[in-house]
């Protein structure tokens, strides 16, 4: 027999190129198994195919490294053979491992399939040299090898199933892996060739392929074709891991949004979006089933005086703790919804009418217990209106409106407690809603009015100027006070134009007295929190001065102490740009918020306006007379004017101008007059009689507050 040999750098390269084939597959596998349709079809054949070229190149090369003292050379047809059997086992390897599991009936019949590919392609390679008289087989090794070969596909299919995908170390699991399996693969060949011998007398023919150039050019190739595999699938992983990453990302902004879209973003409870959405499969349900549900309107009473008091932050603290309080009460299928500000509505399923009941009647227990928001022990109480269905509607929004109308009838009815629907409440909410209807059409309908209550300069003129109290001449209902629409027009924005309007009003009617002489009046004009908050004031007051030609100086704008105080800071620098204008602010309710002094001497006022309720009861030696002696000495030490309201009597009118009150306002001076009265009593509002101008002052209405 030939004495052979072999080339220790192909046998070397033959080792790298099992390692690299066998990385291809278990890289291949993952690849075919996390991806779906056409994706996974293409993973799948190119994968293939370039693990097949991969074994057989290792092959090949393994049979290129044995040198024998005669010139090889291969049949090109029995090569290319041999080629596309290793192609066709590795693709049926990488579909064996596609499954979502791998049982050892079906690793046994992949392995002896693929085993027996691996085993026909390398003695087809084999046969596919050219010798005479040709190769003498040794069985034993023969028999050895192809066992190798079963147990090395049985193992590589095992692992290319565990590793398709998963660990975090997943790389370094994968070459140790792909290590085992080319020691294997390659441990297969060499005993394949240790089976093959040669007579003396063989000869090789020189027909097919010669091995000296086909080394290099198999090595290139193979090299070549694992490497841009493996460099695609490099770039695919990231660009999964980078689809995966934006994929996750995007599906959590759309929870976000989803959550934003849905629940309320001070209590995450839902909003009226999802509740309208609960109510309506509610409806859907109880139909079907005939079943019972309760749906309550839920209103805070006293919250709106808390919010202007202590400022939004303790308000929106308040929700919350509210939220919290009624949540851990709340058991069974329910929707706890906020529709907004103090309003929230409950949908449960009940049994019995008096399921709700006890529901509501704990749900009032509980709010009315004391909050401790911040340092501050707050009271509420709660109102609810509950319908039941289908007693009580039979649609969504029937339900709604009869709850929202038992909740306004609990209103009427002392507030803190619960009311059932019943239909002679919907008069009632009725009225309240054509009430805003009307006020809608209003102001187009040239139905606003104001009427103006002359200041006096201590004790008793002469008049410096008129306050503007806003007035609703009702077509139907007559001519209504504020604290009859202005929540109204504070719940559904209406104020601000409102306001607006009366600003420009009142600079458009001190224009028409100062044509007619009294060009030393002033006005004052009172501002909502809403109108003084909105970003136009500014530009609202500097275009009624310079439409209407009024000196800002005879422009006085009134700011509740609770407005002034809810941010102090964007309170200074309104205020600031309104009197560097020329305009005068003036602090009204003063005694009645919070204020801090450390704002309040920053503050850019001109005067402080004392609030009626202290002026009512005003009797010396009182608690009243002690406030507004310490609130008028306040204003001395900042060089603030005085202004007193709601001065009725003699005694009131003396003791303030006693105490160093500038401007008094109030019955016993004059009443609130419409425009067009005004200029018929200013000789008597300039001369030294309050008491005459008190009773020829025709009465109105009862004055309130109002910008």
């Amino acid at each position: 027999m030939l004495m052979s040999s072999y080339n220790q750098l192909l046998v070397i390269i033959s080792f790298i190129v099992a390692f690299l084939a066998s990385y291809t597959a278990l890289d291949m596998a993952g690849r075919v198994a996390t991806a779906s349709g056409k994706a996974a079809r293409l993973w799948l054949f190119g994968g293939g195919f370039a693990m097949g070229i991969g074994i057989w190149s290792m092959h090949f090369i393994g049979m290129l490294a044995m040198s024998l003292p005669m010139v090889m050379s291969y049949d090109a047809t029995l090569t290319i053979v041999s080629m596309v059997i290793a192609v066709a086992a590795s693709i049926f390897a990488l579909w064996t491992v596609c499954y979502g599991e791998l049982p050892w009936y079906r690793l046994t019949v992949g392995a002896v399939i693929m085993g027996s590919g691996v085993v026909a392609m390398h003695y087809t390679g084999m046969a596919a040299l050219m010798v005479q008289p040709g190769i003498v087989w040794h069985w034993g090794w023969v028999a050895l090898s192809v066992l190798i070969a079963l147990v090395a596909s049985g193992a590589a299919l095992w692992l290319a199933f565990h590793l398709r995908q998963g660990t975090s170390h997943l790389t370094l699991m994968r070459s140790g892996a792909s290590l085992i399996m080319g020691i294997a693969i390659a441990g297969m060949h060499y005993t394949g060739m240790a089976a093959a011998s040669f007579p003396m007398d063989s000869h090789a023919t020189h027909m097919g392929v010669n091995s000296n150039w086909l080394a290099v050019l198999v090595v290139v190739v193979t090299l070549s074709i694992l490497g841009i595999t493996l460099l695609i699938s490099m770039l695919d992983a990231r660009l999964q891991a980078r689809t995966s990453l934006l994929a996750t990302s995007l599906a959590e902004a759309n929870r976000e949004l989803a959550q934003l879209a849905l629940h309320d973003n001070l209590t995450r409870l839902p909003n009226r979006i999802l509740l309208e959405d609960r109510l309506d499969q509610a409806i859907n349900k109880a139909t079907r089933e005939n079943s019972k549900f309760a749906l309550m309107f839920m209103d805070l009473d006293g919250f709106k005086g808390v919010n202007d008091a202590f400022g939004h932050h303790i308000g929106d603290s308040l929700l919350i703790a509210v939220t919290e309080r009624m949540k851990s009460l709340l058991l069974g299928h329910h929707t706890l919804a906020r529709l907004g500000g103090d309003e929230f509505v409950l949908l449960m399923e009940i049994e019995d009418p008096n399921d709700a009941a006890v529901v509501a009647g704990a749900l009032v227990k509980s709010i009315e217990q004391p909050f401790d928001i911040s340092r501050y022990e707050l009271q509420v109480s709660l109102s609810i209106g509950v319908a039941v269905f289908p007693g009580d509607g039979v649609d969504e929004r029937e339900l709604m409106f009869n709850a929202d109308a038992a909740m306004y009838y609990t209103k009427n009815k002392g507030r803190n407690g619960f009311s059932f629907f019943q239909p002679s409440m919907n008069i009632i909410a009725q009225n309240q809603r054509q009430l805003i209807n009307d006020l809608w059409m209003a102001q187009d309908n040239g139905e606003l009015r104001l009427f103006y209550q002359p200041k006096f300069r201590a004790p008793d003129g002469p008049v410096v100027g008129f306050e503007a109290l806003l007035r609703w001449q009702h077509p139907q209902r007559g001519l209504l006070t504020p604290d009859v629409f202005l929540p109204l027009a504070e719940k559904t924005g209406l104020i601000i134009s409102i306001g607006n309007w009366v600003i420009n009003e009142a600079c458009r009617q001190l224009r028409v007295w100062h044509l007619q002489g009294n060009t030393r009046w002033s006005v004052a004009v009172n501002l909502s929190a809403l109108q003084f908050e909105q970003t136009g004031l500014v530009e609202t007051v500097i275009k009624a001065l310079s439409t209407h030609q009024i000196p800002a100086e005879l422009l006085t704008l009134e700011v509740t102490e609770t407005t002034a105080m809810r941010d102090p800071d964007e309170s200074i620098r309104i205020l600031t740009q309104l009197t560097e204008l020329g305009v005068k602010a003036s602090i009204d309710d003063f005694g009645t918020g919070y204020s801090s002094l450390l704002y309040l001497k920053r503050l850019p006022a001109s005067e402080l306006k004392i609030d009626r309720a202290f002026v009512k009861e005003l009797q010396e030696q009182t608690e009243d007379a002690t406030i507004v002696s310490a609130i008028v000495a306040l204003a001395q030490t900042l060089n603030l004017k005085v202004v007193a309201e709601g001065v009725e009597t003699p005694e009131q009118q003396q003791f303030l101008t006693s105490l160093g009150c500038n401007t008094l306002q109030g019955y016993l001076l004059g009443r609130p007059l419409a425009a067009d009265k005004v200029p018929e009593l200013a000789d008597f509002f300039t001369a030294d009689k309050p008491e005459e101008v008190a009773e020829n002052t025709p009465v109105q209405s009862k004055p309130v507050d109002a910008g």
